[in-house]
């Protein structure tokens, strides 16, 4: 395989680039080494054996440079999270996947396969079950709701507070912000481009990545690195909600084991699969371990803040990719243990969430719920 990564300086991207070279393909990197990410310039884990070209996805002359002479690309960059920039966000994830097959088609170059990152943000809310009227996919939760602190979903025919289940491929697309627009655009075009020019083309539906790697100095996206840097700086980590909201929190290198496996199978052409572990764990949950990791006895806090588009239950179910040989080799206790290792071999990071959080605040992105009215 000669293979092009995008994104390869980034989280999910350095750790395919480590995979494939592992197994002896020759790999490019195309990363633009975003500042809010990269703070202090090109990391040190980008291998030597790699070819790093340091360009952005924008640029159509980059493209062409990066395109010559590869014939699998694994198309990771991406600018997303709750970031406010969310005209950028749309022209690095929309155009610059339009701008990568336009190359490909006007080139007629010879590319094998195609694996775009998607994310489960794109089902909206995830599937629930009311004990009484059965499986449902609501639509986001109202304002009102939010602000009254009314955090779980309920059923649409009797109100009852309903149970979050394991979402499915098969499950209606709800896209309700921009991060979540632009994916989900992502993930079509690749799909028709793919029907299109004859190609092998997959879409991956991420669930919640976390793992070496992540970006320290990211406030608006990454909470496993969010929580660690604000536990390591002697603060508790700040819950939206009441923390029992729940995510599908999976290991960053089965994420990338899970791109060379679609890569390599002809049988997930032309397809979308999710990609997690297939269980819940609530977000107070995930912050208690990451405490104990560290040995710190700090207990998250949850003061009744909000995002009006956060979802209340999303993880995966992972049968289709499991029909292909997936099976997620790491728990949440052993993916912890590994991103703590890595992050003490750095010594202490700084903080940068707690300015983000007043910006946001601002900018009414983050809102503060009425708990008296809950009461």
């Amino acid at each position: 395989m000669r293979a092009l990564v995008t994104g390869g300086a980034g989280l999910i991207g350095s750790h395919i680039v480590d995979l494939l070279l592992e197994r002896g393909h020759s790999v490019r990197i195309l990363d633009n080494l975003e500042p809010t990410v990269h703070l202090e310039g090109r990391p040190d884990w980008i291998p030597k054996d790699a070819e790093f070209v340091e360009a952005d996805v924008r640029d159509e002359s980059a493209w062409e440079r990066c395109l010559a002479g590869v014939d699998t690309v694994f198309h990771e960059a991406a600018y997303g999270g709750f970031a406010p920039e969310i005209s950028k966000m749309t022209a690095v994830n929309a155009l610059g996947t339009t701008l990568m097959f336009e190359v490909i088609k006007k080139k007629a170059l010879p590319i094998r396969c195609v694996v775009t990152a998607s994310s489960q943000a794109v089902y909206g809310e995830g599937l629930y079950t009311c004990q009484t009227h059965g499986e449902f996919h609501p639509p986001l939760r109202s304002e009102e709701r939010f602000r009254r602190g009314q955090w779980e979903v309920p059923c649409p025919q009797c109100g009852a507070d309903a149970e979050g289940g394991p979402t499915r491929e098969s499950t209606d697309a709800d896209v309700t912000g921009v991060y979540s627009i632009s994916k989900y655009f992502e993930e079509r075009l690749t799909l028709a481009m793919g029907r299109e020019l004859g190609i092998g083309a997959t879409a991956l539906r991420y669930s919640l990545t976390y793992g070496p790697r992540q970006s320290l100095f990211n406030p608006y996206s990454g909470i496993c690195s969010i929580f660690s840097t604000r536990l390591l700086n002697g603060l508790p980590p700040l819950i939206y909600e009441d923390g029992r909201q729940s995510r599908d929190f999976v290991f960053v290198k089965d994420v990338a084991a899970a791109n060379l496996l679609v890569a390599e199978d002809e049988r997930a052409n032309g397809r979308v699969f999710n990609v997690g572990t297939g269980r819940a764990t609530t977000v107070t949950d995930f912050a208690r371990k990451l405490a104990k990791a560290y040995g710190v006895d700090i207990e998250p806090e949850t003061p009744g803040f909000f995002r009006p588009i956060d979802l209340r239950h999303l993880f995966a179910n992972t049968d289709q990719l499991s029909a292909l040989g997936f099976k997620p080799r790491h728990s949440v206790d052993d993916g912890i243990a590994q991103y703590v290792q890595w992050i003490r071999s750095g010594g202490k990071p700084k903080e940068y969430f707690s300015r983000a959080e007043e910006y946001l605040k601002q900018l009414r992105i983050v809102r503060q719920a009425d708990l008296a009215a809950k009461r």
